[in-house]
């Protein structure tokens, strides 16, 4: 399928949320430590939050270094979560998890039925990305999903601090600021990631045997 035959099919299953309730249920996913070129498992944990408030629950995962597991990998942990029917959005730290194992949010979200968002704080170099994905196998299949994930934009998610950079997939633009300035409630990134950050970043790593 080619990239705009998968944007015109994104335009036309973008969810719409009509009120962005304070309590709207969000899990921030992020990985762990690493060691870079390796073949370790690393740990991805996803955090539950009501809003930007109020922590729910704890799921995870493990995927490769530089594997291509990512996106399916997610998808099992969310769908089997118990916290899984209350959830509303999908919230990622960027489209690469553990190096360049990188998550098709537009797969993903098709999988787990909910909208994908995944934040930066820092405009990611794409050109710079690409030619590192040549040091590795299936790099075009890597490619293509980073390109599907299709243009970012920037949120201005707090008043005086800076704007982050989003993927988007399943949820309109609109929709998608409107959640991440009601979810940063502490920092310009959502509490959910933000969290997920520090626990994922405390978890001791597997080395490979």
């Amino acid at each position: 399928m080619s990239i705009h035959r998968a944007k015109r099919r994104r335009e036309s299953e973008v969810a719409k949320i009509r009120v962005v309730k304070p309590e709207i249920r969000v899990v921030g996913i992020d990985d762990g430590v690493f060691t870079p070129h390796s073949n370790e498992l690393v740990n991805v944990v996803g955090i539950v939050y009501r809003g930007g408030y109020w922590l729910d629950g704890f799921m995870h995962t493990k995927v490769r270094v530089d594997g291509l597991d990512a996106t399916e990998k997610l998808a099992e942990m969310i769908t089997s979560s118990p916290h899984y029917p209350q959830l509303r959005v999908i919230m990622l730290n960027g489209v690469t998890l553990a190096g360049f194992n990188v998550v098709d949010i537009e797969e993903l979200s098709q999988r787990v039925k909910l909208p994908v968002v995944a934040v930066t704080r820092d405009k990611p170099d794409f050109d710079d990305i690409k030619k590192a994905l040549q040091n590795l196998s299936h790099s075009e299949e890597r490619w293509r999903a980073i390109e599907k994930a299709g243009k970012m934009i920037k949120v201005q998610t707090r008043n005086g601090e800076e704007p982050v950079y989003v993927h988007v997939a399943g949820l309109s633009e609109e929709d998608a600021k409107r959640i991440l300035k009601s979810t940063s409630t502490r920092s310009n990134v959502p509490e959910a990631l933000r969290v997920a950050h520090i626990i994922a970043s405390g978890l001791v790593h597997e080395k490979e045997q």
